[in-house]
């Protein structure tokens, strides 16, 4: 398979941790950009990064570039997606990949239009633990699946400037850490839920701090997440069948799962990949998707996610500034 050329669109935390998968396979990003030149410097220079853009637009014109990957903040996703996939590149872009369905829908046909990937950088679509639990279920061990519950619980201080909760940064609980959640009830669930019920509760600044959701789809499968951003919970999933049910922590980047069976209690460990290499296991599948090998991006889950998180926001009645233009 051809070695793509990578660039990174923003110097954060998951851009170092890009860059260092990169490693891990022995291979390099080849550019990055950065509103803060001198950070994209900095940073070309810790992981030995031959190309830095003296503007952060001229990564759009850079004809060697193959695959961007978008890490700054979720409110400025869409416009650096309408750039990337109009000047054909390949985009994997972090979650949530944009504010809402309708810019989603945008970047979708851009793409479509483009004959490009694009595709968002969620852990649990590639972590092989995922792949390997569906090997068990279609095995129809399991029996037909009834329930899935969700928890994602984190404790940020109260800093009304810091991005969980600043309104102007699209904080909240559904963008940053409802996503994981829904993307894992979306993995399991047969199909998308059609009926959706929610509450909320907001922060000071009249962003979602804590949620809860009930859904159910038509096939008649149901599940529940809890959301909070100033309350610890586990990050704990169940997903409960007719002849057991599998458990799951730390699930964003599992690695390993517990399967209790209902008729004897019996237990068994399924573990598979590892979470220290997440992104590597995303830039692999990235990257077959790139060369046609196969399609491993799960876009359509995507979409069913950021559906369900746009009907959520417009049924409490809560819009962030760039939607109230």
């Amino acid at each position: 398979m051809k070695e793509y050329r990578w660039a990174t669109l923003g110097c954060g935390i998951i851009a170092n941790q890009l860059a260092q998968a990169m490693e891990a396979k022995g291979r390099r990003l080849y550019s990055v950009a950065n509103r803060t030149h001198d950070k994209a410097v900095d940073f070309a220079d810790k992981y030995g990064i031959e190309k830095v853009y003296d503007k952060i637009d001229d990564v759009f014109e850079d004809e060697d570039v193959d695959i961007i990957y978008i890490s700054t903040p979720h409110n400025t996703h869409i416009n650096y997606l309408r750039k990337a996939l109009a000047a054909g590149k390949h985009v994997l872009c972090e979650k949530s990949i944009t504010l809402n369905d309708e810019e989603l829908g945008e970047a979708v046909a851009l793409a479509e239009e483009n004959h490009v990937i694009l595709a968002e950088a969620m852990t649990i679509f590639h972590m092989p633990i995922y792949k390997k639990l569906n090997e068990i279920i279609e095995s129809g061990r399991l029996g037909a699946l009834s329930l899935v519950q969700m928890n994602f619980g984190s404790y940020k201080e109260y800093d009304m400037e810091n991005r969980f909760f600043n309104r102007s940064l699209a904080g909240g609980a559904m963008l940053d850490i409802g996503v994981y959640a829904l993307s894992f009830v979306r993995w399991f669930l047969s199909s998308k839920p059609d009926q959706i019920v929610s509450q909320v509760t907001y922060a000071p600044t009249g962003v979602d701090e804590k949620a809860s959701i009930l859904l159910k789809n038509p096939e008649e499968e149901m599940a529940t997440v809890i959301l909070s951003l100033h309350a610890k919970q586990p990050k704990r999933g169940t997903i409960s069948f007719e002849k057991g049910y599998i458990e799951m922590f730390e699930y964003p980047r599992g690695e390993s799962a517990v399967i209790t069976y209902t008729e004897d209690g019996h237990t068994e460990v399924i573990e598979a990949g590892a979470t220290a290499d997440a992104l590597q296991y995303e830039v692999e599948d990235m990257e077959m998707a790139v060369s046609g090998e196969r399609d491993e991006m799960h876009l359509d889950y995507t979409v069913d996610v950021m559906d369900m998180m746009s009907q959520i926001r417009r049924d409490w009645g809560m819009k962030y500034p760039e939607e109230e233009k």
